[in-house]
């Protein structure tokens, strides 16, 4: 799990990762209908902060085939040790997604975590509780180096989960993503292996039990 190029996770391996009070683990075909409804029921809670969806590509909210494929294309890219996507699960319902995407190797050894949450499950910590799981995936078993998170300033709720966390603010990048039609700075924060590992007693013991 060392090898500085490619030490992704084995083929076909389950992966389920666990905080205090939440569950992380890919989601499959048989997660559609709960997903769907959560985020057919959260679309004009998250449509400001996330890019539009290509005109030509069906919506997995309402196509159980379209959904399949968007599972299909994340465990490919599991099994090509450049992305991880996790369901968060709590009390075994689903409340939202945290994801570790865009894993570069060679000299960088990094990747950019992202996340959603269903608005009714929203105040109680469970996204910094997955993000916490989610970097120590990255540092303890993917061995990354650094992890950032990307966030449009004014979105204050993500932000939030920042701030929670402790995770250092680097700057900002101007019109970074393409965020719901218009592109948009972002608020880039950072951690790195060697700040992980000094907050590492901390972390595991506020979040991870």
């Amino acid at each position: 799990m060392r090898g500085r190029e490619h030490p992704s996770m084995p083929s076909g391996a389950a992966i389920l990762l666990y905080g205090k009070r939440i569950t992380l683990r890919p989601l499959t075909g048989n997660d559609w209908e709960q997903w769907a409804e959560v985020r057919a029921r959260n679309d004009e809670w998250l449509k400001p902060w996330e890019p539009m969806r290509p005109v030509n590509l069906l919506d997995p909210t309402r196509d159980r085939d379209a959904f399949a494929a968007r599972c299909a294309a994340r465990e490919r890219d599991r099994q090509m040790g450049i992305g991880y996507g996790f369901g968060l699960f709590v009390g075994g319902h689903l409340a939202g997604e945290v994801n570790l995407n865009g894993i570069v190797r060679g000299a960088q050894q990094g990747g950019t975590i992202g996340y959603w949450i269903d608005q009714a499950e929203a105040g109680h910590r469970y996204v910094a509780e997955g993000v916490a799981v989610v970097l120590r995936f990255a540092f303890e078993q993917l061995h990354l180096h650094r992890v950032e998170i990307c966030i449009v300033p004014r979105n204050h709720n993500s932000r939030r989960v920042m701030e929670v966390l402790n995770i250092r603010e680097e700057g900002v990048a101007l019109r970074y993503l393409e965020i719901n039609g218009a592109w948009e700075d972002h608020v880039r924060y950072g951690i790195t292996t060697e700040e992980w590992l000094a907050r590492q007693t901390e972390l595991t013991a506020t979040w991870l039990g």
